[in-house]
């Protein structure tokens, strides 16, 4: 006995030290670091399997079919994404969380297995792994944040969010990173199957954390909930039925027309020095590759200490609703130097300071947005949010760049348009932050009815 209780009181030292070393990242309070790390761990390795997908996926879809193909390839992903969010609800109405997490990445890991055999065999699979990329990962992203969402409360997500998306800007930094090195000694194929096995491995952490949570609930309590189906009504009827979705679906729609306008400003520049016949460009899709490797780093390098150092005293100090007025303005601007000096460094320069933000800050507001929303809307919605309505703002993308290429617009042009769209992207922040307080402030008044409203929320 007395042995247990000297364990125990170890265990409970360790976690202090744990708790402690995380409190200057986030508001971390007894016994929630080590969730919070695992939570982070998990999203680091989605995050750089993603990464070694994406280098890969570059040069495939760049040097087949252009920028052009690439920007309009979003319309085939939301298509393809309309019988797989079908899917998903129909498993996600059978199953509790943990089937439906795991399903979905073996699903994903066996999908690679077979791209890296067609990629051995020499098919041309650019187009293909293009569009299953950019489906695939946007789904896994979702449910993970769905997850999170149903793991803490409201006030929970608040303080550790900051902590839990560390494990995206890093996971993110050493994808671009190794993704680079990766490529200098193994093939694309060998690459994949390296991102499956992280996938796989990733199934781990999302266990431990349902039963973390299943310990946490018994020991209060409060009955178990993360096993049940979600019987509710479907992710695109909810959107409908809630003004407060449809607004974050809107600014879902607005962030990546926005984004992907200025990614096709970026490739296209890119492709153009890269043909440009220059001593220095022995090599097209490696300069490509290369290339991308080192924006996707510095991207993500900035995000990391965003994500470390900003996005915690963001939340605390903005309030949820007043982190997200952070991007549209830096968008705002990027967009303007790109309309002033359409080079291929200042285009890049703006789109690393705007991405770096998004993959921060607006990541962790965005999804924190979700935390006082029913567990249907968390997995269902949230779903279709990240994925279907993601990929319409590409299609709005897509189709103002197939406009713009066929009515002759120079590159000026598009960078003119997104400054519009980031006015009104603005726009929509702030009406989500009214709401987003409103909100807040019921749910504190049905809980503390003597309490006073929360200034900032």
């Amino acid at each position: 006995m007395a042995l247990r209780d000297e364990a125990n009181t170890r265990e409970e030292d360790r976690r202090s030290r744990l708790d402690r070393f995380l409190r200057p990242f986030g508001d971390v309070r007894a016994r929630e670091g080590v969730s919070a790390l695992a939570l982070a761990g998990t999203l680091f390795l989605l995050l750089t399997a993603y990464y070694l997908l994406k280098v890969i996926r570059e040069p495939l879809i760049l040097l087949w079919g252009g920028a052009e193909v690439k920007s309009y390839a979003a319309a085939g992903q939301a298509l393809l994404l309309l019988p797989v969010l079908r899917a998903h609800g129909a498993l996600a109405a059978r199953v509790g969380r943990v089937p439906l997490i795991v399903t979905v990445l073996l699903f994903v890991t066996s999908n690679l297995l077979v791209f890296a055999a067609l990629l051995r065999a020499h098919v041309a699979v650019g187009l293909a792994f293009y569009l299953w990329v950019g489906t695939f990962n946007y789904l896994l992203v979702a449910t993970f944040w769905s997850f999170a969402n149903d793991v803490y409360t409201p006030e929970q997500g608040k303080r550790l969010f900051a902590i839990v998306g560390v494990g995206s800007s890093l996971g993110a930094l050493s994808g671009a990173a190794f993704a680079g090195w990766l490529l200098k000694h193994l093939a694309p194929p060998h690459l994949m199957l390296v991102a499956a096995a992280m996938l796989t491995a990733a199934v781990v952490p999302f266990l431990w954390v349902d039963r973390w949570q299943h310990r946490q609930t018994a020991n209060s309590g409060v009955a178990r909930i993360g096993s049940e189906p979600l019987t509710g009504a479907g992710g695109f009827k909810a959107l409908v039925e809630d003004r407060y979705l449809l607004l974050i679906a809107v600014l879902t729609l607005l962030t990546n027309w926005v984004t992907n306008s200025g990614e096709y400003l970026l490739d296209k520049t890119l492709i153009e020095v890269a043909r440009s016949g220059a001593e220095h460009i022995a090599d097209p899709q490696r300069f490509v590759g290369q290339f991308k490797a080192t924006y996707f780093w510095w991207v993500n390098l900035l995000g990391v200490v965003g994500q470390l150092f900003v996005v915690s005293r963001a939340l605390k100090h903005l309030g949820i609703g007043g982190s997200l007025l952070a991007l549209p303005l830096v968008a705002m601007l990027g967009a303007s130097s790109m309309l002033l000096f359409p080079t291929l460094w200042v285009i890049r320069t703006a789109k690393t300071a705007e991405k770096s933000v998004d993959y921060s800050l607006e990541t962790t507001a965005v999804n924190a947005l979700y935390l006082g929303v029913s567990r249907d809307a968390k997995y269902k919605a949230k779903a279709v949010i990240d994925t279907f309505v993601v990929r319409a703002g590409d299609i709005c993308a897509a189709a103002s760049v197939w406009i713009g290429v066929h009515q002759g617009i120079r590159r000026t042009g598009f960078a003119a348009v997104n400054v519009l769209l980031t006015a009104i992207w603005f726009g929509v922040a702030l009406r989500i932050r009214a709401m987003h307080r409103a909100r807040t402030d019921r749910a504190g008044a049905a809980m503390n009815p003597g309490a006073v409203p929360a200034a900032t929320a």
